[in-house]
């Protein structure tokens, strides 16, 4: 990237944005925490783009210059200021760096995260610390079926539909599938996006056979071994849920033995690497954005003005991490001021903004956005796939599909493994 990431600690300090003009003398401005990945092999493909989209976002807001419904100065007329915490080191290390935003930097929400296993270590700290948190990727379903928040937001899709979608854009592409393979990471993403995949594909095509599951440990880096397998295997169709430098060395790996010209495969978080100049799509890969996202966002005014400010600010396009960093940080303003409405105009206390959030529908660059699952505290959003497709030297897609929430996502109250065991029935 032609941007330099400066790793900044909670502990030791906070970044403050410059504020926009139409800030008073003696106005508090609103302090956000931003964690994302800004070191190791997740910072690329999306610390770095999610950082550039809460650039963006800051910059725009604090300068009145987002469309409406957004066009008031920063969050209800507050400027911002913002902490930026590096994601890396894992969850001991960024439970700490949690309490110390809170503590130590004062901040009053907080705004990040992509693992999963991050995750799920933030929410009892959030709610311990009664912090009100958004989770800005982090795709595992587990978040709020496996518990009940009241400080912690997700504005953004999970997992269930990244791959209920895959299951059904892999059946309707191709209606006489008979096997399938799968390489995913063992973890909680990896573990869940496979059990929704398979669960979602047996459902559709009960006759389907598994030709070898391969679970690979996060990081591993070196793919051979789990390659030769896949393609002993033959099957008509492989999942993956890799995501980072794993889903890099994988293709990388695959291409000198044509793996994925020979096996189509469904990169289910697959946009990010399409941006990697380096590495060369083959024909026929399916590709999504975990949402209405990146590549795959629909034409908007709001999708047209995030475009061109990214690139303005970024000199490159915005990725579909980036889509979900603007997304979330869009949707914490459309709460914020629903709370500053509901309170006569006066700045809303935190147990107001979740009185606006729960529930709440709101837009973004990628579309409409509800807040329908989770008692109110979990997005639901339709979700994309697309056939790559290279001409001319550039990728393009075809075959492009959109498949509504309510047809990839559980109704409220319903855990995702038992809604797809018992048919994805509304």
């Amino acid at each position: 990237m032609s941007h330099q990431i400066k790793v900044i600690s909670a502990a030791v300090a906070v970044a403050l944005f410059a504020l926009g003009s139409t800030a008073q003398a003696d106005e508090k401005p609103i302090k956000v925490g931003i964690v994302t990945f800004m070191s190791g092999a997740a910072a690329g493909p999306f610390g770095v783009p999610a950082r550039h989209g809460a650039e963006v976002l800051f910059e725009e807001l604090n300068a009145g210059k987002v469309p409406a419904p957004y066009d008031s100065v920063g969050f209800g007329g507050t400027p911002l200021e913002f902490v930026y915490i590096d994601e890396s080191g894992g969850t001991s290390q960024q439970v700490t760096e949690f309490r110390n935003m809170v503590d130590r930097a004062g901040v009053d929400m907080v705004i990040g995260y992509t693992s999963s296993g991050n995750c799920l270590a933030i929410a009892p700290v959030a709610e311990e610390l009664k912090t009100l948190t958004m989770l800005y990727d982090c795709g595992t379903p587990r978040i709020f079926e496996d518990d009940t928040h009241h400080y912690v937001f997700r504005p953004v899709a999970h997992g269930t539909m990244d791959n209920v979608g895959a299951a059904m854009y892999a059946v309707d592409q191709k209606p006489n599938l008979e096997t399938y393979a799968g390489i995913n990471q063992n973890y909680a993403w990896g573990q869940d996006s496979w059990r929704d995949f398979e669960g979602a594909l047996k459902q559709l095509k009960p006759d389907v056979k598994l030709t070898t599951s391969q679970m690979p440990k996060l990081g591993a880096g070196q793919y051979n071994a789990e390659i030769s397998a896949i393609m002993a295997s033959n099957p008509d169709i492989l999942h993956s849920s890799f995501y980072g430098g794993d889903l890099e060395g994988l293709i990388v790996q695959a291409q000198p033995r044509g793996m994925m010209e020979h096996v189509p495969t469904i990169l289910t978080t697959g946009e990010t690497i399409t941006h990697d100049n380096k590495i060369k799509i083959p024909d026929g890969t399916i590709i999504g954005a975990r949402g209405p996202h990146g590549v795959f966002a629909p034409d908007s005014e709001l999708n047209t003005w995030f475009r061109n400010a990214y690139r303005d600010q970024i000199k490159g396009d915005p990725w579909y991490p980036s889509y979900k960093m603007a997304q979330t940080i869009l949707g914490t303003k459309a709460a914020y001021e629903k709370a500053k409405a509901d309170n006569g105009g006066k700045a809303p206390n935190t147990e107001q903004i979740i009185a606006a959030f729960k529930g709440l529908t709101f837009v973004s660059p990628s579309g409409e956005v509800k807040m329908a699952l989770g008692n109110g505290h979990q997005a639901v959003q339709e979700v994309v796939y697309g056939t790559a497709k290279n001409v001319d030297g550039k990728l393009t897609f075809e075959h492009v599909k959109r498949y509504p929430s309510e047809v990839v996502t559980p109704p409220e109250g319903v855990k995702s493994e038992d809604w797809i065991k018992n048919g994805m029935k509304h």
